[in-house]
């Protein structure tokens, strides 16, 4: 079988090795689809903090189960899965407490482990979380995205009739817009600089989505929400401009949830946030309820996963779907590499 592996920053090589042979509690998964997120770009670009070379790559997964071990239950030949990318120690303080995404040794498939970009991949039963016989391969590899977006709305608690500002319409943006939704907020507004990615939002089903090229943000959520403004405000953009956005603009006493990774120190209003005594949270991937509760959404039609699909491209041409990424920064939302293709 091919597999892909990344020797260096903007280097893709292809090597045939052996299909791997699986222990008594390991399942061996035909891949399908990988979706391609902003960090494997950090990858490709030399810009991961957390990741050396040569490593391959994938994380965002949908398969088919081929193979089950002999301890394996649960888990059966010709059903449809994704893979829980998290490899953790088990034995940490978070860990023991349940919070095994906050986990002292975490390392992650793609980056600092081996990730399922090959034609098949062998992995633990525990990480292996089966999908509906109806959910495409396509909107299977997307439920590791939609896992970062619910577990970033459940960072709120109940948001169940609560009015949602999302900063940033990317694809997480978007998703945590939808999942919000989806979870009983009453109503979400998201705002870009990005008409096409504003679109996007729109044919997904956001309620207000504003561009605040045109709008200030503070006005809109007055506009759109009341003299009250957000409940919570979730920053998806994750830089100095929306974190303040929403730090100058939030009702006192709300939240803030920073749902995107800062590319370095922040520089904020901290004297403001004090003052409005704001919560300001963050969210960092997801657990097992989550992928759960992604899965529960999409099958309900609650969150709609197919018009955030970009392009799709054959495993060979893997590089040329980081290419095509780069030249089309502002209206790429998900791109799908076909590993059978």
């Amino acid at each position: 079988m091919l597999q892909q592996v990344m020797t260096a920053p903007g280097k893709i090589e292809f090597r045939e090795i052996p299909v791997p042979e699986i222990g008594e509690n390991e399942v061996l998964i035909k891949i399908m689809k990988i979706g391609v997120c902003g960090s494997d770009i950090h990858v490709y670009h030399g810009e991961h903090p957390f990741t050396s070379y040569p490593v391959t790559q994938g994380h965002e997964v949908s398969g088919e189960v081929v193979k089950t071990g002999t301890a394996v239950s649960g888990i059966k030949p010709g059903q449809k899965v994704t893979i829980q990318p998290q490899v953790v120690c088990g034995r940490c303080y978070p860990c023991r407490h349940g919070k095994y995404n906050l986990c002292e040794e975490l390392k992650v498939m793609g980056f600092q482990t081996t990730g399922v970009a090959s034609h098949y991949f062998a992995v633990d039963q525990a990480k292996v979380t089966p999908l509906p016989d109806e959910m495409s391969y396509d909107e299977g590899a997307m439920i590791e995205p939609l896992a970062v977006a619910v577990h970033a709305v459940r960072r709120a608690g109940d948001v169940k009739g609560a009015k949602i500002a999302v900063l940033g319409a990317g694809p997480i943006g978007i998703l945590v817009a939808q999942a919000a939704k989806g979870m009983g907020a009453d109503q979400v507004m998201i705002t870009d600089v990005s008409s096409l990615r504003l679109e996007k939002a729109k044919e997904c089903g956001v309620d207000f989505c504003v561009n605040t090229r045109n709008q200030d943000f503070g006005e809109a959520m007055v506009h759109n929400f009341g003299p009250d403004k957000a409940d919570v405000i979730y920053d998806c953009a994750g830089n100095n401009i929306t974190m303040g956005q929403a730090i100058k603009y939030a009702r006192k006493g709300s939240v803030i949830i920073l749902v995107a990774v800062f590319a370095g120190p922040g520089q904020l209003d901290l004297a403001v946030l004090n003052d409005h005594e704001l919560d300001l949270n963050t969210s960092m991937m997801y657990r097992n309820e989550d992928y759960l509760d992604a899965i529960r959404l999409v099958n309900e039609k609650k969150v709609v996963l197919a018009p955030l699909v970009s392009k799709h491209f054959a495993f060979g041409d893997y590089l040329k779907a980081y290419q095509y990424i780069d030249e089309n920064r502002e209206s790429t939302m998900k791109v799908i590499i076909n590993v059978q293709e």
